[in-house]
């Protein structure tokens, strides 16, 4: 494993920013660079031995507000395979629950010194704000329907593994891209790396501002996806929604769900993709989402680790550089 930790250590060069927020943190040169630790880490979570010391001494803290099973299982294997000392904390247990602000939080959490901070919150612009008030990096878990930079990356990464590259792919992103973070991040990254992005879903769940976005706006779903590299879906996310956006979930898997028929306009080296949760015979077809030679859906989970290694590692990289 010593060879692979120096691999490892001149691959790792410090974050570009003090804490990741936004998608819009990374240049496409910082992009590569993580995607190319990121590699590193995959090939290391393959092996037996899963451990190393990169994060040693550091503490972790995953505050989550909102209920996640991949984001802060795959957040916390990240910390614990890097040696990091990882706390978890959930709303529903913490003091939160009594009433504290999400500033009084901030004031408790500094207190303690935590280096790393992930944090994932229903209301928009709440890691920023963490961000303002506390002492340690702060890592953007999901913030409403801003922004969720790591799945982003992630998403990249599993991209690039299966073509070999992004620039030039056309990835059509369909679905309910107005209540999306995932969508906000993805476009961001796709269109800094040369990707074609396409946004395809009904007008009730496209952005009056889709159109200043960098990307094709498509309420057809099969003039949306014809040609695709990617289709990635994303999940309807009734939850979010204050109104009537859909007549119901049958009308619209009618029109925007995923199935075989419809993929077969995409391209023929077409790759399927999905952030989770899956609402199945919703958004997506379980024929399509468990075909392995199309679907890249467990490959996103897998690529979920690895890519938030190489943010934590790079963070705590930054720190170290600052003497912290």
């Amino acid at each position: 494993m010593t060879d692979f930790t120096d691999q490892i250590r001149e691959r790792l060069l410090p974050f570009p920013k003090r804490h990741f927020i936004a998608s819009q943190d990374l240049d496409p040169p910082d992009i590569m660079a993580l995607l190319d630790l990121a590699d590193l880490f995959v090939d290391m979570n393959r092996r037996s031995t899963k451990k190393l010391d990169l994060l040693k001494g550091r503490t972790q803290v995953n505050l989550f507000f909102e209920n996640s099973t991949r984001t802060q299982s795959s957040f916390e294997l990240a910390g614990k395979r890097l040696g990091a000392d990882t706390v978890n904390m959930a709303a529903k247990t913490s003091s939160v629950a009594k009433g504290e602000t999400l500033i009084d939080t901030a004031v408790t959490l500094n207190a303690m010194k935590p280096d790393l901070l992930v944090v994932r919150h229903s209301a928009s612009g709440a890691a920023e704000l963490l961000a303002q008030k506390v002492g340690c990096c702060v890592i953007n878990a999901g913030d409403g329907q801003h922004q969720h930079p790591t799945q982003a990356l992630l998403d990249m990464l599993s991209i690039r593994r299966a073509f070999g590259h992004v620039d030039g792919l056309t990835v059509a992103i369909c679905g309910d891209v107005g209540h999306s973070r995932v969508a906000r991040s993805n476009v961001i990254l796709l269109n800094a790396m040369g990707a074609n992005v396409r946004l395809v879903g009904p007008a009730t769940l496209i952005p009056g501002d889709a159109d200043q976005w960098g990307c094709e706006v498509y309420h057809d779903m099969r003039e949306g996806i014809a040609g695709a590299n990617v289709v990635m879906m994303l999940r309807l996310q009734l939850e979010r929604m204050d109104g009537a956006f859909i007549p119901s979930t049958r009308e619209y898997f009618r029109f925007f769900g995923l199935d075989r028929e419809k993929l077969q306009v995409a391209a023929k080296n077409v790759r399927v993709m999905h952030p989770g949760p899956m609402n199945r015979g919703v958004e997506i077809d379980s024929e399509v989402a468990d075909d392995l030679s199309i679907s890249l859906i467990q490959d996103q989970v897998e690529m979920g680790v690895a890519a938030r290694m190489a943010v934590l590692a790079s963070l705590a990289a930054r720190l170290e550089a600052e003497g912290k």
